[in-house]
């Protein structure tokens, strides 16, 4: 029910996603020039490398041959691939200094984006939430500012502790695989296990961050109390949380995938937006269930989570349940 529910809304918030779009096309110009000139003068020799160039020509060459189902040749070119790792990875002893200066400024910069991003998500969630509470068109970008204050806070917090989360995971996760693990596990058998702990450990922190930012928009609870609300297990279903979660997180990859195969990534432009878009849609859904809360999903239908009984317009701005 809850998936259903997010899909309408999903729909009836659809025309915010071209306006996501914009924002995020914002920041990336703005990211690519600054990585441009801050970070390319550090790793210019290692991207002219020609250890670089064959470990991508390898990997092409691999999923290439995976994509067009030739697969008699894929033992010989992973193996190319790991040669080329192996060639890579002395490269990059050499250059240590000028890795550590340029992976900081690569995070600095990423903090700094992941913020913004994070900025435009929050104005999202809020044009999301006054839509299904009051069926009001807020517009996004003069919700931004508006929402500025609280979202810059939660945002201070969230995205630190996110970006630790995940480098935490693929690094852990990279090195057991490909280093410690790659004489025992072939490797196309790593790459799906690589992949496999990432969606998994995105599954597990959208599950228990999924009320977050809707007990801070819709509940007013504050940034301490939001933060101890999402932790909670009063009233959460965790394991439904994680079967919805993880039945989006599965198709928003299959679809972002589809978008780079069969449109040659013009597509992404669309659904990256969505993806991000369906994901607040679906916390505040399971929000407003998992309080018990009325809420629009279009202008003639109103869901009432805390009974089975019909709302009307009229009873939903009154406040009752019948």
């Amino acid at each position: 029910m809850k998936f259903k529910q997010t899909f309408h809304v999903f729909v009836d918030n659809f025309n915010i996603i071209y306006k996501q779009l914009l924002y995020r096309l914002i920041i990336l110009a703005v990211t690519s020039i600054i990585c441009t000139l801050g970070v390319y003068p550090f790793i210019k020799q290692l991207i002219n490398s020609p250890q670089l160039n064959e470990l991508v020509g390898s990997a092409k060459d691999f999923i290439m041959n995976l994509l067009n189902g030739e697969v008699s040749e894929l033992s010989e070119i992973s193996k190319r691939v790991q040669a080329a790792y192996a060639d890579f990875m002395a490269l990059l002893n050499t250059e240590v200094s000028h890795l550590v200066l340029a992976a900081f400024l690569l995070l600095i910069i990423f903090l700094i984006s992941r913020w913004f991003t994070g900025i435009g998500n929050y104005a999202t969630a809020s044009v999301i939430n006054d839509r299904m509470a009051l069926r009001a068109n807020s517009p996004f970008f003069s919700t931004m500012i508006r929402t500025l204050k609280d979202s810059t806070v939660y945002n201070a917090i969230y995205v630190p502790l996110s970006i630790l989360y995940d480098i935490a995971v693929a690094v852990a996760m990279f090195f057991l695989l490909f280093t410690l693990l790659s004489s025992v596990i072939p490797f196309l058998l790593s790459v799906f296990l690589f992949i496999l702990v990432i969606i998994v450990s995105l599954i597990l922190k959208m599950t228990f961050t999924t009320d977050w930012l809707p007990a801070l928009i819709r509940g007013k609870k504050g940034q301490l109390g939001s933060f101890k609300y999402t932790f909670s297990q009063r009233g959460k279903n965790t394991l439904s949380v994680m079967s919805n979660f993880s039945v989006l997180t599965i198709l928003v990859f299959a679809i972002n995938a589809a978008a780079v195969v069969l449109t040659f990534g013009v597509g992404l432009l669309i659904t990256i937006p969505s993806s991000y878009v369906i994901l607040i849609c679906f916390e505040f859904v399971n929000y407003y269930n998992r309080e018990g809360l009325k809420y629009f999903i279009d202008d003639r239908t109103i869901v009432s989570t805390a009974g089975d009984k019909p709302v009307t317009r009229e009873s939903f701005f009154r406040g009752d349940d019948e």
